[in-house]
């Protein structure tokens, strides 16, 4: 069995931790709810005692000879003599011979007879208990709702002595022939300390159930936590080299599986992002390694062509026309190359594009002449739906046709070569496909045609292949219109690449 350190306990039973507000509350609830169950059960208990009790009160009056209490014949059967000392006959009617006589009955028992004129005879003087008694208008009161046979429960009044007891009333004889009123009451120190005592019990398992609970709950509470506290433990343990690790999706609670969906969800979000960043860091380096490459090769010809001139070769003709319309030449390409980079700069920007009304098939037929002019002897080939308008920049989409058909033609014999045009509409889609039939490109480089600075292997070289940006400058002008470029290839059969354009885009 591990042992729990001081440091790990102090950190359980600290204020702010949950498995220590977890305990405390519910053992709180538990002592409020115990602490109420006592307080209805002292209150339930004493009313169902003392009434219990003052229930065989009344029971033992009934048990009572009416004769006690009333004027009629003796234990001899003669008649009682109606005369002045009747009052005395009738204190000493319970013989002390007879066993149901009141003196037979428990310690603390009074027995008081009130008669129908008002006086009041202590039947039970000889057990030592003193009776509380009321007032003439009181006993008057009782009688009159004894003989109205309203039911009088019990009253808890206080003796001479300041005793407190349980009283009840019952009339001596038939409710029409009462001859007074039967007082029969007894003290309730013994009634009080049962209830007491029965408070004592409930009180002592009270918490010993406090103390059973604290210590089932406490392994229960630990097991319950387990799940928390390995998303804990996993949290902790993140970080960017460790995103790939993930949460036990179900856990066996709720909450618990809810909290480790999200903490997953935001492993992925956050391996998704480092990914970007990683890939976009990947590319920005290559970019400038590439852009680098692209820009030094221009310049260093134009530094080698001014130091021939400084040398000496300024003096020749010849040699000096030569070096300035090389040097025209790369500073044209130089020229090209930043002007490609700023429209990639912009179309990175993703700035909202100014669309307008127009016809894609009337924009292929104003450029059918500059498009036979760049194919040269070529075969150049039209198929263009009519009536096809959207919402277009149209500059730009005339850029794109452009650096696709100047890729056909860059990459196709020039007198055996065949370009193809085509425009039809699809649905809400505008398909523009150019195909030729040059030297194709192999599946390996496909992947990465659209990438910055990318130039196949047969199109390295500085006649066939410009800088890579033509390619990735379409792509981004038609993601700017929510559209999508594909390419089909393969190799010695040809080319195709297609372009899907929404005609209303959002």
């Amino acid at each position: 069995m591990s042992r729990r350190t001081p440091h790990a306990v102090a950190r359980f039973f600290a204020p702010r931790s949950l498995k220590y507000q977890l305990l405390s509350r519910s053992l709180l609830i538990l002592a409020a709810l115990l602490l109420l169950i006592g307080v209805l059960q002292y209150i339930i208990m004493k009313d169902f005692i003392i009434k219990n009790k003052a229930d065989s009160l009344n029971t033992q009056i009934m048990a009572m000879p009416m004769d006690w209490f009333t004027k009629g014949e003796m234990d001899t059967g003669h008649p009682e003599p109606d005369n002045k000392d009747s009052d005395e006959v009738i204190a000493d009617r319970p013989q002390r011979e007879r066993r149901d006589s009141p003196l037979f009955y428990q310690p603390g028992l009074s027995i008081v007879f009130i008669d129908s004129d008002g006086s009041v005879t202590d039947v039970s003087k000889d057990t030592g208990a003193s009776a509380p008694l009321l007032s003439a208008e009181e006993y008057a009161q009782i009688s009159n709702q004894l003989q109205e046979r309203q039911q009088i429960n019990y009253k808890i009044l206080d003796n001479a002595e300041g005793i407190e007891q349980l009283v009840v009333f019952r009339n001596a004889g038939p409710p029409n022939k009462a001859a007074g009123i039967i007082q029969v009451s007894t003290e309730t120190d013994s009634l009080k300390q049962l209830l007491m005592t029965q408070l004592a019990i409930f009180t002592g398992l009270s918490v010993l159930a406090l103390a059973a609970g604290l210590a089932l709950y406490l392994p229960l509470l630990r097991r319950t936590l387990n799940p928390l506290s390995r998303v804990v433990l996993a949290a902790q343990q993140t970080d960017a080299g460790s995103l790939t690790k993930r949460l036990p999706a179900s856990q066996g609670q709720e909450e618990i599986d809810r909290l480790s969906d999200a903490f997953n969800g935001m492993l992925e979000r956050l391996d998704a992002s480092f990914e970007t960043e990683r890939k976009t860091t990947e590319k920005m380096r290559r970019f400038v390694a590439d852009a680098s490459h692209e820009l030094r090769t221009p310049l260093t010809s134009i530094h080698g062509f001014l130091e021939v001139l400084l040398r000496g070769a300024a003096a020749n003709p010849d040699q000096l026309h030569r070096a300035l319309n090389s040097m025209q030449l790369e500073s044209k390409r130089i020229n090209r190359l930043v002007e490609d980079l700023l429209a990639l700069a912009k179309l990175d920007q993703a700035p909202q594009l100014q669309l307008s009304t127009a016809r894609l098939d009337e924009m292929l037929l104003e450029m059918e002449p500059q498009l036979q002019l760049l194919a040269g002897n070529r075969k150049l080939e039209f198929e263009i739906a009519s009536a096809i308008s959207g919402q277009f920049h149209s500059d730009q989409i005339k850029q794109v046709l452009l650096n696709l058909f100047l890729n056909a033609v860059q990459h196709t014999d020039a007198e055996a070569g065949a370009i193809k045009l085509k425009l039809e509409r699809r649905e809400n889609q505008a398909i523009i496909s150019i195909t030729d039939n040059g030297t194709g490109i192999a599946a390996a480089h496909l992947p990465h045609l659209f990438e910055r600075f990318y130039r196949s292997e047969s199109s390295r070289t500085r006649k066939n292949g410009g800088a890579g940006l033509g390619l990735a400058i379409t792509k981004s002008i038609v993601d700017a219109h929510g559209g999508t470029i594909e390419v089909i290839s393969k190799p010695g059969e040809g080319t195709a690449f297609r372009i899907s354009l929404p005609l209303h885009p959002q």
